[in-house]
This record gives structure tokens, C-alpha cells and sequence, in this order.
């Protein structure tokens, strides 16, 4: 994970206030009035999202642009964030004329969640010379972002979960990832009064290391201790890890990890921490975990980069997108990642004309401002490398929050950590 962020958050040197652009003003395939209308397939589009189906359709030579996904494998598998890349990727060459007005085809590898596999996946986006590389989720970007920058390739991500995804020269993550997710937790949690977290985190090397790196640091400036304690991939019941971490009478929990970790987690503080305050990354309201968890899920405080649930237009947006391009696919969980990615890209490219190239990809992404994060709640990013200190690839820091009730994700707003990042 991203070790810089710890050392930068600890440096009084290097903790500079973030200050973040915002904006109203949606890019093109953005919100919008007007009347209501269908897409060449028939599907009923909405009146406040008519404008944002142009039906600008991309011509010419297709721009490669690869998509790396951790699907396959026998722990982690998430077909779903590649359904709803793929889903983006249609609207995009529909609707918004792709990337500079040439369809975009992706170019597609999962890694199976494995070191050998994913640099595979890296030296192929090398070897098919794709323009760009989008990611959906891993936490083996330290095996794969070296090869494809080393290419001069850039390297983009909604969510970057590696260091070097997050300190690599032309690598871009569209919102502070994992680091931004901590310190919005940390936030929270100092806003409430807490005193004491136990974090259950997936036994990853790149999640235990992060939430050291970064958590820790993060949460022990808020005044908050933060104990954490490893739950492995797969754990059919945490029993025993909850119930030994709750003798040290916690105020609340978080759990940071995939829907196995998070259903065992939350099924154990349904029977041993009823009425201890949760938190959550987005991956632990997955359809599985809600189905499993029942009304265990009510009261569970989400934290993720993007809102797939509330009225707010780039959430109807992206529902609109999937029910238009993927309607197999659930919305919920951690679905719209894929999603966020790929769309990020093409509104991040929205003025590049002329040959497209890594090269001229690269130049456009480093001149990005106020771009509107794709199922984003309002927030928009600026790849200035000055989002979040120590973290120069991030491109915005706000983090999307939630709360469970019922079985959906309600009460959507905007966290904005950069007090805890400030000197």
C-alpha cells in the first residue's frame, strides 16, 4: 500500500493543506434537462438524463486502451467491475464519441488476484500497444505499474490501492483511494467521538501494510486509537477474531476488505457487537453480503468513491448506462469501479484532438482539471498532484459516504478528509 502517504501525513514538512477545485459545470455526456427520449436500442431514457445520450457515435480506427481486472481467481473474483468498464466503453463510443471522436476498444486481462498472472497482464498491455491502461481493482499494482509506465504507458485507476500506483510518474488515480478512504474514516469517526476502531482487514500484504502506513497515522491524529486485526480471504466465520477484538470494548469497527471477509465480519458483530458502530469500504454491500447479512447490513456506515444509489444525476447516470449497456449486472457492491475507470478516462480526455497516442494521452491527463467523477456525488478531480500530500498521482481527496438501511445505501454525502492531510 502506499507507504509515502504514512511518512508524508507524519511529516510536518510535507503536510500541505489540500486544496481541491469544485465545480458544477458537467463535462459533455453529463446530467442535464429537457424531454425524455429512447436509445437506438429502445431503452427509455429519462427526461433530466436526455442530454447526457447525445447518441454521438465514434468513427474511424478504434483507440486500444487495455483493461486490467482481478477476476478468475479462486479468492477473488469480480467479474462485475469489468461488466460495467465494458458497459462505459459502449456508452462512451455511443454517446460521446468515444476518445477524440475514434471508438474505444478495450483491450482485456485478469489477473486472477496473482503476482505471476497480473505481470503477465502488464507485459501484454505492452506487447498489444495500448494507448492507456485502465484498472478496475487489485492490490498487485507494484507488479504491473512498473512495466506498463516503464513502456510510457500511463497507468489510470478510480481507486489506486499500491504505492506505486500512487507515487509513479504517469500513473493517475482519479480520487485518493485507499489513503482517502482511511482519513474519511478517521474523520468520521473523530466527528462522532470515538475513541477507539478496531479495523478487521483482509489478510493482504497490501491491505495490513496500508492500513499500518496510513491508518494508523490518519486515525491517531483524530484522536482516535485504531487496533487492527487480519481476517484471511475466504473466512467462513470471524467469530473468534471479532470476540477477542471486542474485549478491548471498541466505540466502533471498519472493515476493510472483500465481500467473504466483510460477510464474516458483520455476521459475527450481528451475534457478538449488536449495537457497536460499523464502517465499511463499498465492497461489503455487494449483493452477497446483503443477501447473506439481512438486517444486520441497517446502521453500517459506507465509504467509497462513488454513489450507484441515490437521485443525485450521476448516480441516475450510471444505473441509466447499465441498464441500457449490462442489465445483468447488480449495480450494487463494487461494480461501478470498473465504470468510474473507464468514463473517468474518456471525460478526462474530453478536449483531445487530433493523433491519439500514450503520448498525448499522457500530456491530457496531466492537464485535467474539474473533471466530474463519473458516480461521483458531485465531487470533480484535477490531476495536479497536489490532491493529497505525498500522494502525487491522486487527483482528487473527497470520499463518498453512506449509511445501510433496509438493504440500500441512503443518506449519500460528501466526506472531505483534508483537515487530517493539513499541517
Amino acid at each position: 500500500m502506499i507507504e509515502s502517504v504514512g511518512r508524508a501525513l507524519s511529516s510536518p514538512r510535507s503536510r500541505a493543506a489540500v486544496a481541491l477545485v469544485s465545480t458544477t459545470v458537467l463535462l459533455a455526456g453529463c446530467g442535464g434537462s429537457g424531454g425524455g427520449s429512447t436509445t437506438a436500442a429502445g431503452t427509455e431514457v429519462p427526461a433530466a438524463l436526455a442530454s447526457s445520450f447525445p447518441g454521438t457515435k465514434a468513427t474511424g480506427a478504434p483507440v486500444k486502451i487495455g483493461l486490467i481486472t482481478n477476476e478468475g481467481g479462486s479468492a477473488i473474483s469480480q467479474p462485475e467491475t469489468r461488466e460495467s468498464a465494458q458497459a462505459a466503453m459502449k456508452y462512451a463510443n455511443a454517446n460521446l464519441g468515444g476518445i477524440a471522436g475514434r471508438p474505444i476498444e478495450l483491450v482485456i486481462c485478469k489477473t486472477k488476484e496473482e503476482p505471476a498472472t497480473a505481470r503477465d497482464c502488464a507485459n501484454q498491455m505492452v506487447e498489444q500497444k495500448v494507448d492507456a491502461v485502465v484498472l478496475t481493482s487489485s492490490g498487485l499494482g507494484d507488479s504491473m505499474v512498473p512495466i506498463v509506465t516503464g513502456a510510457g504507458i500511463p497507468w489510470t485507476t478510480s481507486i489506486a490501492a499500491s504505492n506505486s500506483e500512487g507515487t509513479t510518474a504517469n500513473a493517475f488515480s482519479w480520487t485518493g483511494g485507499f489513503p482517502t478512504t482511511m482519513t474519511s474514516m478517521a474523520a468520521y469517526a473523530k466527528e462522532k467521538g470515538y475513541k477507539k476502531v478496531a479495523a478487521f482487514v483482509i489478510d493482504a500484504p497490501a491491505a495490513v501494510s496500508g492500513v499500518e502506513a496510513i491508518g494508523k497515522p490518519v486515525f491517531a491524529k483524530a484522536g482516535v486509537g485504531l487496533q487492527i486485526v487480519t481476517i484471511a480471504a475466504g473466512t467462513p466465520d470471524a467469530s473468534p477474531q471479532v470476540s477477542a477484538a471486542l474485549r478491548n470494548k471498541p466505540d466502533a469497527v471498519a472493515i476493510v476488505g472483500e465481500s467473504t471477509v466483510c460477510t464474516s465480519v458483520l455476521q459475527a458483530m450481528g451475534t457478538l457487537g449488536a449495537g457497536i458502530a460499523r464502517m465499511s469500504v463499498q465492497s461489503c454491500v455487494a449483493p452477497e453480503v446483503v443477501d447473506a447479512v439481512g438486517p444486520g447490513m441497517d446502521g453500517l456506515q459506507v465509504f467509497s468513491s462513488f454513489d450507484v444509489a441515490s437521485d443525485d444525476i450521476e448516480a441516475q447516470l450510471y444505473r441509466q448506462v447499465m441498464k441500457e449497456y449490462s442489465p445483468s449486472t447488480p449495480t450494487q457492491g463494487y461494480a461501478a469501479i470498473g465504470y468510474q475507470g473507464v468514463l473517468g478516462l474518456v471525460r478526462a480526455l474530453h478536449g483531445l484532438t487530433g493523433t491519439v497516442s500514450s503520448k498525448t494521452i499522457t500530456a491530457a491527463l496531466h492537464s485535467a482539471k474539474n473533471v466530474v467523477l463519473p458516480a461521483g456525488h458531485g465531487i470533480t478531480f484535477t490531476c495536479d498532484s497536489k490532491a493529497v500530500p505525498g500522494l502525487p498521482s491522486a487527483c482528487s481527496a473527497k470520499e463518498v459516504t453512506g449509511t445501510m438501511s433496509g438493504g440500500k445505501l441512503g443518506k449519500m454525502g460528501v466526506v472531505d478528509p483534508s483537515p487530517l492531510f493539513a499541517r
